[in-house]
């Protein structure tokens, strides 16, 4: 759904800056919070390094954070719109039984080895997709996953963005 202008963005106080872009990166207004004293932005490309780079320059710590607030895939729990709708596409919301138990093992399997989520920008990705980039970042060594991880973070932030604002 689109709903402003990087133009309008810019004439927006705090709050209301924050209250549009605060699941941009999932359930963590800070990101929004932070950045908004760097406008104005010139373009939406421009707002959209303006938070990455605000997660990026965060502590390790604070990244974990906002690893952990993505929801498992797959799951069948409380998540934000833009998860459920992102994970709708890609069909995690009719997986079989037998899928669902894979995605939860799977789930499973990755939260033990790297303490969050499996993450992964999964809009009009296919169950089977998933699945398999599921088995092979599983094996991924922690600091390798944990980048990979933020930078599917990242893609899921563009995504949201275009969602948000008029081209």
């Amino acid at each position: 759904m689109k709903h402003s202008t990087i133009e309008e963005l810019n004439t927006y106080k705090k709050d209301e800056f924050v209250e549009l872009l605060s699941d941009v990166y999932e359930e963590s207004a800070w990101v929004a919070e932070q950045a908004y004293s760097k406008r104005p932005f010139s373009s939406v490309q421009v707002l959209s390094d303006a938070l990455r780079d605000t997660v990026d320059s965060a502590s390790r710590d604070v990244q974990l954070e906002l690893l952990r607030a993505h929801p498992d895939l797959g799951e069948q729990t409380e998540m934000t719109d833009a998860s459920e709708t992102e994970q709708a596409s890609a069909g995690l919301n009719d997986l079989s039984p037998a899928q669902y138990d894979t995605f939860q093992r799977l789930n499973n399997r990755y939260r033990e080895e790297f303490g969050f989520p499996f993450i992964m920008a999964v809009k009009n990705e296919s169950p089977d997709a998933i699945q398999a980039a599921m088995e092979d970042r599983v094996e991924h060594e922690i600091d390798q996953e944990f980048e990979t991880a933020l930078n599917q973070v990242h893609q899921i932030a563009q995504l949201r963005l275009q969602e948000i604002f008029v081209s």
